[in-house]
């Protein structure tokens, strides 16, 4: 998986790229905990949870699917002003989902593990991308403060922070582009 920080730097940087005057506080912390949920399942890890088993280790909880229940019940328990199925409710639920999301799929561009059960419910099959630049974290963070763990920090800073800035840096110059209004959730 990527470490933690990605995870974190990558629900930051979402929640940049939407934010304006409007923006609820709630939706940083919101944001920042989806990019870190799916990674609850670690707690079957130390309690012996097979990584292959539905609930292991990049099982359920890293697939969109699971994404999609998440960004529903967060839009439905913190933005409840928001009516069902209003445009601004798709707007929140659409977010909390690409954030939650995002976990799986940087996670599927990794260099280690199993895979990721990207199918799930459906199928629990793991899978990687073709492509896997980031070089895995480990599961100790023990092993995280050594060679591995500077590793970790080299690669993802290359394949998630740099883009992500970059990412936010594009969306943010074209929303104040002149004549052109991107409206962001409110």
């Amino acid at each position: 998986m990527p470490s933690l920080i990605s995870h974190t730097v990558a629900g930051i940087a979402a929640g940049c790229a939407i934010k304006n005057e409007k923006t609820p506080a709630r939706l940083w912390f919101l944001s920042i905990l989806s990019s870190l949920l799916p990674d609850a399942d670690l707690i079957g890890y130390y309690f012996h949870v097979p990584y292959e088993h539905f609930f292991g280790h990049r099982g359920f909880f890293h697939s969109p699917f699971f994404g999609l229940l998440w960004s529903i019940l967060l839009v439905s328990l913190f933005f409840r002003k928001e009516k069902i199925f209003s445009k601004y409710w798709f707007r929140y639920v659409l977010f909390f989902f690409t954030v939650t999301a995002s976990h799986g799929l940087l996670d599927a561009f990794t260099d280690g593990g199993l895979g990721i059960a990207l199918l799930s419910p459906l199928s629990n099959a793991r899978y990687f991308f073709p492509w896997t630049p980031i070089v895995v974290s480990p599961l100790s963070i023990r092993m995280f403060f050594g060679d591995w763990g500077i590793a970790v920090i080299k690669s993802e800073a290359l394949w998630v922070w740099l883009p992500s800035f970059l990412a936010v840096a594009m969306i943010r110059l074209i929303r104040k582009w002149p004549g052109r209004r991107i409206n962001a959730v409110e």
